[in-house]
């Protein structure tokens, strides 16, 4: 789910949260021993839970010097510790992924970037001669984003959503019933999940195989990404995992609910991944460092879609305050937010989770957290 959204529903709920008990998100002391240089990560860690999280981790790799980081509690009205290498839902940095396959397809001249969705799958999309797969992996299509179509936290009925299987055709349907945000296809830059459900089919259509397996033997396998998983239905984390929640309107105020239990067909191909810091870390590695994907197709994964976007075909990009470029993605799944980028000569790799309290917009403070760890 992208940043706009996140600020948009943190808004919503953020008058009424504070009815929610916070006793449970009080930040874990530092541990002793810290090198110097990661104190200041740890306080700043510290501060994302006091400012609205319930438990946070971060992992930072410089060359073969890994520091993990943990602050606040795995579990509300608990002292559970959050697990350093715990598994958590990483929403959007699923897009990375499938992005990465339909390069690899196009790469084997078993798609072209050009294509139009019509080719892959006819009378899908309206005017789908003139949508194409670039315009997909770079939210340029125009095509109506389904979770606008849903009802979102703090609305009980989102609750109805933790049992629910979604299939991406009812996805795509609800999507194009909605007329395009923008038109013709590349005029504009709109977030939107359905070109990610799209993609997933188009993976489909061209291996015959469904996007998970895929993405499962292309990449999670051979980086031996052991902790990574495509769910399907499935609605549980295997591991060691923190607790998330979402803000739902209850008794006359807003509560947190415990959402870490829930079919993450909701997010399909554009959200449903699970993993951790340490395999995030190793995936954008490879991605970043040319073990993937040859260097022209890389060059197009990180030429904004849109000009003075910060967004390529499946991949984001950063300007850190002490100038330098980091290569990654963020990622929301509503109970779940993750960053995970790199540096281009991969020296140092940050990556950030957090389950919010929704209590307040925590982007900046991990931008500030990010800039710390990159320029510290």
């Amino acid at each position: 789910m992208d940043r706009v959204k996140r600020v948009r529903r943190v808004l919503a709920a953020a008058t009424a949260v504070v009815a929610v008990a916070t006793g449970s998100v009080a930040a874990a002391p530092a541990r002793g021993g810290e090198p110097p240089r990661h104190a200041g990560l740890q306080e700043r860690l510290d501060g994302l839970v006091a400012e609205g999280a319930v438990g946070a981790l971060v992992e930072v790799r410089d060359g073969r010097r890994v520091w993990r980081g943990t602050s606040g509690v795995a579990e509300r009205d608990t002292e559970r510790a959050v697990p350093e290498r715990g598994r958590f839902r990483i929403g959007s940095i699923t897009k990375t992924f499938v992005a990465t396959v339909v390069l690899q397809l196009a790469d084997e001249g078993r798609l072209r970037l050009d294509d139009p969705v019509e080719k892959w799958l006819p009378g899908v999309v309206p005017d789908g001669g003139d949508i194409t797969v670039r315009h997909l992996l770079g939210h340029t299509s125009g095509i109506y984003d389904y979770k606008r179509t849903l009802a979102v936290p703090p609305d009980p009925a989102f609750l109805d959503y933790r049992d629910r299987t979604w299939t991406p055709q009812e996805q795509i349907a609800r999507a194009v019933a909605h007329p395009p945000t923008s038109t013709p296809p590349g005029s504009a830059y709109a977030y939107s999940n359905t070109g990610y459900v799209l993609l997933g089919q188009i993976i489909e259509e061209a291996t015959g195989r469904p996007y998970a397996q895929e993405v499962g033997r292309r990449i999670i396998r051979p980086l031996h990404l052991h902790h990574t998983s495509l769910p399907g239905t499935y609605p549980r984390i295997r591991g060691a995992h923190p607790r998330g929640y979402v803000p739902i309107e209850q008794e006359g105020g807003i509560r947190l609910v415990d959402f870490t239990e829930m079919n993450p067909s909701l997010f399909g191909a554009g959200g449903e991944m699970i993993s951790t810091a340490g395999d995030l870390d190793r995936f954008f590695a490879a991605l970043i460092g040319g073990r993937l994907l040859p260097d022209r197709l890389l060059d197009e994964m990180r030429t904004p879609s849109f000009e003075g976007r910060s967004y390529g075909l499946g991949l984001a990009w950063k300007d850190t305050a002490c100038g330098t470029t980091v290569y990654g993605n963020d990622g929301d799944a509503m109970a779940y937010q993750t960053w995970s980028f790199t540096t281009p000569d991969l020296r140092r790799q940050v990556t950030v989770a957090l389950t919010p309290d929704h209590s307040a917009d925590l982007d900046d403070s991990v931008d500030a957290l990010l800039d710390e760890a990159f320029c510290g």
